[in-house]
C-alpha cells in the first residue's frame, strides 16, 4: 500500500514526499481509511510506530474538505496530549504535513506565558493541540470556541490515565458537542482505558499492531545486575562505545536526572537533563540540543518517556529501572523507531527484582542479562559528587577554623541520658539569662532586673 491509495489530497501527498515518507506505517494503513470514513476509533500500537500520522493526516484531508464550507469560525479539530514536549511535537509534526494546505493552528500548554495562547483562541483555530490543565484553565474563563467541533484525539490515553487526567478530561468532553468523531490512541489497552472508551467513544472500530504491551521488535534489550553505587561508573563505562551516539538515560527522580548529567559532564561526555523543575524554555533548549546532536546524552524523568520524539536515539539506559511495567515499554519506545534498529540497557539492583518480573511477565519473555566486558563489579565506587557539589552542613555545626572545637557540655548537650539535668541529682537545668554583648561603648545588656 502506497499514501497515495489512501485518499489524502495532492496538497499532503506533496508534504509527505518532501518529509520522505515512502510507504505508510501498518498502524497508518489501518487507521487512516476507517478515520476517512468517519468512524470512531481506538489505536493501539506500539510506540515509534507513526501513531501520530495515522491521526494527524486523515483530519487534515477532512479539513481541507470542509474548507469549502466557508471556514466556519471556532476550533474544528482538538488533540489532548499529556506532556507539553508531546504536544509541541505533534505540533512540529502537523506543520510538517500541512505546510501546503491553509489551516489555522495552535498549541496550548502550561509553563509558559499565556496570553499568546489566549489570543490565538480568541481569534480563532481551526485545530489545537493542548494538555488537559491549561486547555481546562483557560476554557474555565471562557476563552475558546468549540461549538462546532468536529474531531476529538486523546493521545496517548494510557499516559493521560497514568497523570491523573481523567478528572480534567471528563469535563473538557462534557463542553464539547456530542456528536463528534472521536479517536483515542495509545500504545497500550488496559481495562482502564477500555471502560475510558465505553464514555467517550461511540462504535468504535480497533485497529490493534503487534501484541498488547510488546516493545518494539526492532530493540535489543540487555539487563545489567549492579549495585547502587557503581551505576555511575558503569554508565561512564559503557559511555566509552562510540555506538552510543545518541543516548536516553532515565532517571527516577528529578534530582537524580541532574546528578547524572553533571557527572557526564564531569567525564566530557555533552548531557542535558529534562524533568518538570525545569522552566519551558529549559525543556526547550535541552530537547534541541539533543537532537542537534550538541548534547551526546539527555538524561529525564519518566514524564518526558511520551514527548520526546527524536530520530536516530541509538540507546535507551534504564538508569533506575521503572517501577511499573508499561513504563518500560515507553521508555525502550524511544529508540528502534520507525522501523530502525535500537539498544536498550537497564541497570538493576537487588531491589529490582519484583519490578523485572512483572516487566517479564507484561512481554511474555525473559529479559537478557549480560556483563560488561572490562568492568569490575568489585572495584570500589567511586565518590558521587564532588564536595561543592554536596549539600553543604549546618554551619552551627562547624566551628569557625582555628577556634577550639566545644565539649558536649558547652554545647548544650546532655552529658547522661537525662537530657533535661543539669547534674546527676536530675534537676531541671535553670533556664540561661539572655544576655547581649557587643553595644557600643561597651555596654551590654539584660533583662531588666537581672
Amino acid at each position: 500500500m502506497s499514501f497515495q491509495t489512501l485518499g489524502l489530497g495532492p496538497k499532503i501527498l506533496q508534504a509527505l514526499e518532501e518529509a520522505g515518507y515512502t510507504k505508510p506505517t501498518p498502524i497508518q494503513a489501518a487507521a487512516i481509511p476507517l478515520i476517512l470514513e468517519g468512524n470512531d476509533l481506538i489505536g493501539i500500537a506500539q510506540t515509534g510506530t507513526g501513531k501520530t500520522a495515522a491521526f494527524v493526516l486523515p483530519i487534515l484531508a477532512k479539513l481541507k474538505e470542509s474548507a469549502a464550507d466557508g471556514h466556519p469560525t471556532g476550533t474544528r479539530a482538538l488533540i489532548l496530549a499529556p506532556t507539553r514536549e508531546l504536544a509541541a511535537q505533534i505540533e512540529e509534526n502537523v506543520r510538517a504535513y500541512a505546510r501546503h494546505l491553509r489551516v489555522r493552528m495552535a498549541v496550548i500548554f502550561g509553563g509558559v506565558g499565556e496570553r499568546p495562547q489566549i489570543e490565538a483562541l480568541k481569534s480563532g483555530v481551526e485545530l489545537l493541540i493542548a494538555t488537559p490543565g491549561r486547555l481546562l484553565d483557560l476554557m474555565g474563563r471562557g476563552y475558546g470556541d468549540f461549538g462546532g467541533l468536529r474531531f476529538l484525539v486523546l493521545d496517548e490515553a494510557d499516559r493521560m490515565l497514568d497523570m491523573g487526567f481523567l478528572p480534567d478530561i471528563r469535563r473538557i468532553v462534557k463542553a464539547l458537542p456530542r456528536k463528534r468523531q472521536t479517536l483515542l490512541f495509545s500504545a497500550t489497552l488496559s481495562r482502564e482505558i477500555e471502560a475510558l472508551t465505553d464514555a467517550f467513544l461511540h462504535g468504535p472500530k480497533t485497529v490493534e499492531i503487534g501484541r498488547r504491551a510488546n516493545p518494539a521488535e526492532t530493540v535489543t534489550q540487555r539487563l545489567y545486575e549492579v549495585p547502587k553505587t557503581q551505576k555511575g561508573a558503569l554508565l561512564l563505562h559503557l559511555m566509552n562505545d562510540p555506538a552510543m551516539a545518541s543516548v536516553l538515560v532515565f532517571s527516577r527522580t528529578k534530582h537524580g536526572a541532574d546528578r547524572i548529567a553533571r557527572s557526564l559532564e564531569r567525564a566530557k561526555i555533552p548531557a542535558v537533563a529534562l524533568h518538570s523543575n525545569r522552566s519551558q524554555n529549559q525543556r526547550i533548549r535541552a530537547l534541541n540540543a539533543f537532537k542537534s546532536g550538541e548534547a551526546r546524552v539527555l538524561v529525564a524523568t519518566d514524564i518526558a518517556a511520551r514527548g520526546i520524539d527524536v530520530d536516530g536515539i541509538s540507546h535507551v539506559v534504564n538508569f533506575d529501572f521503572p517501577l511499573h511495567a508499561e513504563d518500560y515499554v515507553h521508555r525502550i519506545g524511544r529508540t528502534g523507531r520507525a522501523e530502525q534498529t535500537g539498544v536498550a540497557l537497564s541497570f538493576v539492583t537487588p531491589e529490582d527484582r519484583a519490578p523485572v518480573r512483572d516487566v517479564e511477565r507484561l512481554i511474555r519473555r525473559p529479559l537478557p542479562r549480560c556483563e560488561a566486558a572490562g568492568f569490575d563489579l568489585s572495584a570500589p565506587a567511586p565518590a558521587a559528587e564532588p564536595s561543592h557539589f554536596r549539600t553543604q552542613r549546618s554551619e552551627t555545626a562547624r566551628p569557625p577554623r582555628g577556634s577550639a572545637r566545644p565539649s558536649r557540655k558547652e554545647s548544650g548537650h546532655a552529658q547522661s541520658g537525662n537530657r533535661g539535668s543539669a547534674s546527676h541529682g536530675g534537676k531541671p537545668r535553670a533556664k540561661a539569662t539572655p544576655t547581649v554583648r557587643g553595644l557600643p561603648g561597651g555596654r551590654t545588656w539584660s533583662p531588666r532586673g537581672k
